[in-house]
């Protein structure tokens, strides 16, 4: 990495602002989402997470999805707003990397052990959300400025369908990426004395 570890998770932001260039080859975006998805824990070491990722015209008709799915529910004299964000904001990006979990894998655990059962979901979640930050971290620090996107359940049945995902595959979330065309705006940070409590 070309940042310590710590300057890496302070530099990573949202970038709304991405074009359709990338600083990195489809083989690098590729070796570091698949070492992201290898080895981001998860609980029971249940390896329940699944990526989808999506370049060029995938990329490009992920968007198109979410917006086929979202004029079916937003009312026509709204749409156009809805329509610029996705084009200006997700679209306009170089891929996308979709984040799902394996249900099926999550069920097996829930009967494996099922005094645990009502928190295998939250656990699966746990893993979701670290290999979230790992994919968004890393290609961060490589130059690629990304945002997290939740358009889900909406295009579910779409994007499944689209590219003949497993039934047992959850969407969690969408992560459109590309080099950045503007700075991420300021962040405010709460008082750290309310967010973190040291005993000794």
């Amino acid at each position: 990495m070309k940042k310590s570890f710590l300057e890496a998770v302070k530099s990573r932001r949202t970038c709304y602002s991405i074009t359709k260039e990338s600083p990195l080859t489809d083989d690098k975006i590729t070796e570091i989402i698949t070492e992201a998805v290898k080895h981001t824990p998860s609980a029971f070491n249940s390896q329940s997470s699944r990526v989808v990722l999506l370049f060029g015209k995938q990329h490009d008709r992920l968007w198109e999805i979410v917006k086929d799915e979202l004029r079916k529910i937003v009312p026509a004299d709204k749409f156009g707003a809805t329509e610029d964000k996705v084009n200006n904001t997700f679209k306009c990006g170089y891929a996308s990397v979709l984040f799902f979990e394996d249900m099926n894998v999550i069920k097996g655990l829930q009967e494996q052990f099922p005094s645990y059962k009502d928190a295998f979901p939250m656990f699966s979640d746990h893993s979701a959300g670290m290999l979230q930050h790992v994919v968004w971290t890393a290609l961060s620090d490589e130059g690629l400025g990304a945002s997290l996107q939740h358009y889900n359940p909406v295009i579910d049945n779409a994007v499944k369908s689209e590219w003949k995902l497993p039934e047992s595959w959850r969407l969690i979330a969408q992560m459109p990426f590309g080099k950045p065309s503007a700075p991420a705006g300021d962040k405010e940070f709460m008082p750290i004395s309310e967010r973190l409590k040291i005993f000794k």
